[in-house]
């Protein structure tokens, strides 16, 4: 950028590099293709149905390795191969310092190879034709993430080909500028991503503030001089004397969802009642959504009336049982669920945003319910038993909008840090490419 240039400055004299993502690039430096820095490596895959293959001490790398990886090293894979498995498939270990490049979906995931290692036909591992600065060329790498993928072929999925790849080309600058540049770039870097991790962590509290703000106006009220009494239940504690606890199944109606058989394909066409599943579920997965109005599939009127599903008023309060037990939302058009999902319909006496509050603060009572199971399940008999602190009906309306002016308020303040973590990874970015690419001269800062 502009301001990136000003203030470090450019190099004394530029020539045009013939690469159109270099641009123009230092008059010393000089500019090869990948297949003369680096041998190129391929991966394999062990057969997956030979137990013998698998679970042994060489660490085998796939995209989804590089993918997930929070550092520039990777040391750990999430699965290894035995010598037998190794043999097998004809992939290749790679030294530790190797650059492993993810080259399918998606390309250009980079990382430094920690230990030895070896990769699926996903990656490509690229070792150093001769002793270099390596975290040089992988912040080049990074820098070249775009050019890389522009080079990726393929109609159901993008794939960088090896012939590609050896084409491309990088600069290469003497030994001592490319350590000077790395130099820079781990302390910038550096500076960055703390930054980052600071800014992070602020949005964590903001989410921890928010499910405290809620559990404590649905338990405690707003009047903070309430007289208090006991509940008698333990994740409740506390709540105002005139407030009553009720089993939820006393104050709403709870209906249990299903899934019409698939095996009837007229309970699945011309449908048009809305059908919410484990695949809606990220619609209220992180807290901030409170009603549910689109839904993945749709089922028919006649999946309705010939099967146990059940159409549901809007209003319905919906959580999840199975899986990702605890996320919940309300219904704003009348749908069905499948049966990973308890669903309450509200009678007179709570307001179903009030009882959506409610789920949404009883994070530590689902983990008890589902202690010891396998399967992540909260069982229909289980859901019957939960309780609901009940203040009256004007409390309840009050309650709901505090609740929901305080969210919108920490909503707004998570946006803005959001914001400045962006320009944050976006000025990461362009300072990386910038050095790497010569368009700024770090060699007196680094002196």
């Amino acid at each position: 950028s502009v301001e990136t240039t000003r203030r470090w400055g450019p190099y004394p004299y530029y020539k045009d590099s013939g690469v159109e993502w270099l641009g123009e690039i230092p008059e010393h430096w000089s500019i090869m293709p990948i297949k003369r820095i680096f041998y190129i490596l391929n991966g394999s895959t062990p057969k997956s149905s030979e137990p013998s293959y698998w679970s042994g001490s060489i660490s085998w790398a796939t995209p989804d390795d590089l993918g997930s990886l929070e550092t520039d090293t990777l040391k750990i894979t999430k699965r290894m191969i035995t010598q037998e498995g190794y043999e097998s498939c004809g992939t290749q270990l790679a030294p530790t310092g190797s650059l492993v490049l993810s080259t399918r979906a998606p390309i250009g995931h980079l990382a430094i190879a920690g230990v030895p290692l070896c990769i699926n036909q996903g990656c490509r591992c690229l070792v150093f034709r001769e002793k270099t600065q390596n975290r040089f060329y992988y912040y080049q790498l990074l820098a070249a993430k775009q050019e890389l993928e522009s080079w990726g072929q393929g109609s159901t999925f993008k794939e960088l080909s090896r012939d590609k790849l050896v084409s491309v080309s990088l600069v290469s600058p003497t030994l001592d500028e490319q350590q000077a540049i790395t130099a820079f770039l781990d302390r910038e870097t550096s500076r960055i991503d703390t930054l980052i991790a600071k800014k992070q962590r602020q949005i964590e509290l903001l989410q921890e503030k928010r499910t405290a703000l809620i559990s404590h106006a649905v338990t405690k009220g707003l009047n903070p001089d309430a007289k208090m009494k006991d509940s008698g239940i333990e994740w409740l504690g506390e709540i105002p004397e005139h407030w009553g606890v009720f089993k939820i199944k006393h104050v709403a109606s709870l209906h249990s969802g299903h899934t019409p058989s698939r095996q009837h394909p007229e309970y699945w066409e011309d449908c048009t009642i809305p059908w919410f599943s484990l695949a809606d579920v990220w619609q209220i997965r992180d807290g901030i959504r409170e009603y549910l109005d689109e839904t993945k599939e749709k089922i028919s009127t006649l999946g309705i009336q010939k099967s146990s599903a059940e159409l549901l008023p809007a209003g319905t309060v919906v959580v999840s049982r199975t899986a990702s037990v605890g996320f919940s939302g309300i219904m704003s058009v009348p749908m069905a669920t499948t049966q990973d999902f308890a669903n309450w319909v509200c009678g007179q006496k709570i307001m179903p945003e009030y009882l959506l509050y409610v789920f949404r603060s009883m994070g530590e009572e689902f983990k008890r319910l589902i202690m010891g199971s396998t399967h992540k399940t909260i069982y229909m008999p289980d859901v019957a038993t939960f309780v609901t602190p009940l203040p009256p009906l004007h409390e309840q309306n009050l309650i709901v909008q505090y609740v929901q002016k305080k969210k919108q308020d920490i909503e707004r303040l998570k946006s803005a840090v959001s914001l400045s973590i962006a320009k944050l990874e976006e000025y990461r970015t362009a300072l990386i490419s910038a050095a790497v690419t010569g368009k700024i001269d770090v060699r007196k800062d680094v002196a």
